[in-house]
């Protein structure tokens, strides 16, 4: 109820998505106000890096956070008022203008191949991705038709352990190639040092 301003409510989801991601990830694993499409001068509010084919070599998985506060709040109020009628109308709306954001999400930020083929739509309530998840078929929907998948605080929470592991795999991989590429010139350092203590 605090949040009254359209600008203030954004940014405070915007602000708790970015801490989110500074707490989670190394500042070099992810993209602030990140240009997605070279041709265009749209940008998301957050992306994460992984490696790609592209020129860059990265692939980016754009985050945009988004807060229905108004929509929200009329359901809740028809939840606590005890109208039903009010609060099928709230939940109407509210699907509406999900399917809105998560059209608007994927037209202006799924672009292969610089990003992945889906894009996250952050909800920064608990109970706002609570009801969105109520919605018999809405996140499948969203996941199929516009292939935008939604997280709440603990949702992206456990997305983003997933791609630290995914990262740190890599890192594991790049790692064990180097220390493969090592072994092999010690291989070949013993294979001159046998034959030198043969001639000897």
């Amino acid at each position: 109820k605090v949040l009254s301003n359209v600008k203030d409510r954004g940014g405070w989801a915007e602000m708790q998505l970015g801490a989110i991601l500074e707490q989670m990830l190394a500042r070099d694993q992810y993209v602030v106000n990140a240009k997605i499409d070279p041709d265009s001068n749209e940008t998301v509010e957050f992306a994460v890096k992984f490696p790609g084919r592209n020129e860059n070599g990265e692939v980016l998985v754009p985050i945009d956070a988004k807060f229905p506060k108004e929509d929200y709040e009329r359901l809740v109020a028809a939840w606590e008022a005890g109208d039903a009628e009010k609060a099928v109308s709230a939940i109407e709306a509210l699907d509406r203008i999900i399917e809105a954001e998560a059209k608007k999400i994927a037209s202006k930020y799924i672009k292969p191949p610089h990003s992945t083929d889906f894009a996250i739509m952050f909800l920064p309530t608990e109970g706002l991705y609570a009801e969105v998840m109520r919605r018999p078929g809405l996140a499948s929907k969203l996941q199929s038709k516009h292939r935008i998948t939604v997280a709440g605080p603990t949702t992206l929470w456990a997305i983003l352990t997933a791609f630290r592991t995914g990262f740190q795999t890599l890192e594991i991989e790049k790692r064990s190639s180097d220390v493969w590429q090592v072994l092999g010139q010690a291989k070949s350092e013993f294979e001159k040092y046998a034959q030198v203590w043969d001639k000897l």
